[in-house]
């Protein structure tokens, strides 16, 4: 494989950026106001890849989504609705998952199995369907930003900010764009949560390899992301890869390889990361990078054992330079340790040595932690395990979206 990389990162974040892909979103009725249904279609069938909530109990839509993914292995469309998860309804939710799925393919003239369903909202409420079918029949994706902004827009619950990334490589002497949009920002603790992320590309490669691709890089993007421990029941990534760019066949033997799945990294990266940061209330991001572990998995259990700690959080929210806090949280996350082997920065200051204190100034690390970007580093000296995990400060406001979420 190749070690140099073409990646370029696009300055218009488009999910319909990608050759032969077209989105919109508009309000249907969900919502009292706000845009509600959201639609991604490319020109053809596509590749699809991907993973899904680890939840035991799962949302309709993504088991209507699953056996596209995991039957079908193609996939052209895929309609999302926000303000209602569809969760937890019984047989009747089912059913009107798969109507949202049959109504988008006869509305664009394709097979139901190419078509994936997602909810996002409040579990346990049925879904409106007069107004989602009448909805569906509105759609008119197009393939120019106001179509990606409308789409990324109504695929929003708590979100403050729509999260769009998109970048560019060559493959083959062909450009190809990996382009991506999410949302989440409460009940975020993967394997998944409460977060969809949908990514684009043009790319020609088949769905065994692109699924392989996206597994390589959940684990150290989206599973590596914390906003307040809950798991919920509706929330997966989907790829589509079109091979539309007309590039060879990727596969992990292609010399461009190691540059598709760096491309893919980089998009999956920064949508976990504003994820993490749009946490609900929150008000900084927070990553916690641990060195010397004995492997990368337990760098990474470690990481979201810190970044997840509410005591933790709630010291960034306060701008308070509490170590005792992170320490405590490497110590219970049940990774090998040396307790007198463990050196932490927050910063580029440190604050403990071989497991013991070091003397640093209290004033400087204030001014630190009051930027909305916090970065603490643990080193372990156990091995040569690397991870990074991202999340967010717990505020006063988590407790008041989600005290009247339903409100």
């Amino acid at each position: 494989m190749t070690t140099m990389t073409t990646m370029k990162s696009i300055s218009y974040k488009n999910i319909a950026s990608p050759k032969g892909f077209k989105a919109t979103g508009i309000h249907c009725g969900i919502k009292h106001k706000k845009k509600d249904l959201a639609l991604l279609v490319s020109e053809v069938p596509a590749s699809v890849a991907g993973v899904f909530t680890t939840n035991a109990i799962q949302g309709a839509p993504l088991i209507v989504t699953k056996e596209v993914v995991q039957k079908t292995g193609k996939m052209q469309a895929i309609i999302i609705n926000s303000g209602i998860a569809n969760s937890c309804t019984g047989k009747q939710g089912i059913i009107d998952a798969y109507t949202m799925q049959e109504k988008t393919a006869e509305k664009l003239g394709i097979e139901p199995n190419l078509v994936g369903v997602a909810s996002t909202g409040v579990i346990g409420e049925m879904m409106k369907m007069d107004s989602l079918i009448a909805g569906i029949q509105k759609l008119n994706p197009i393939d120019e930003l106001e179509g990606a902004i409308g789409f990324a827009q109504a695929i929003m619950t708590t979100d403050t900010v729509t999260k769009n990334t998109s970048y560019k490589t060559i493959i083959d002497g062909k450009e190809v764009i990996i382009a991506g949009t999410a949302k989440g920002s409460g009940m975020i603790e993967p394997n998944m949560a409460t977060m969809l992320g949908f990514i684009s590309t043009d790319a020609n490669i088949e769905s065994n390899h692109l699924q392989e691709a996206l597994k390589s890089i959940t684990d150290i993007t989206f599973n590596s992301i914390t906003v307040d421990g809950d798991t919920s029941t509706n929330d997966m990534v989907i790829v589509m890869a079109n091979g539309l760019a007309e590039n060879n066949t990727l596969t992990p033997e292609h010399l461009d390889w190691a540059n598709f799945v760096q491309t893919l990294h980089a998009v999956s990266q920064d949508l976990a990361k504003m994820i993490a940061k749009d946490g609900e209330g929150s008000t900084k991001l927070i990553e916690v990078e641990v060195q010397g572990a004995v492997t990368d998995a337990e760098a990474r259990i470690v990481a979201k054992k810190v970044v997840g700690s509410p005591l933790v959080k709630t010291a960034i929210f306060g701008a308070d330079a509490n170590w005792g806090r992170i320490i405590a949280a490497v110590g219970y996350s049940g990774a090998k340790l040396d307790p007198y082997a463990i050196t932490i920065y927050i910063g580029t200051t440190k604050v403990v040595e071989n497991g013991e204190p070091v003397p640093f100034s209290e004033e400087d690390l204030f001014i630190y932690l009051k930027q909305h970007e916090v970065k603490i580093i643990v080193e372990l000296h156990q091995g040569d395990g690397e991870g990074i995990a991202w999340g967010c400060d717990l505020t006063y406001d988590y407790v008041q979206i989600n005290a009247t979420y339903r409100s």
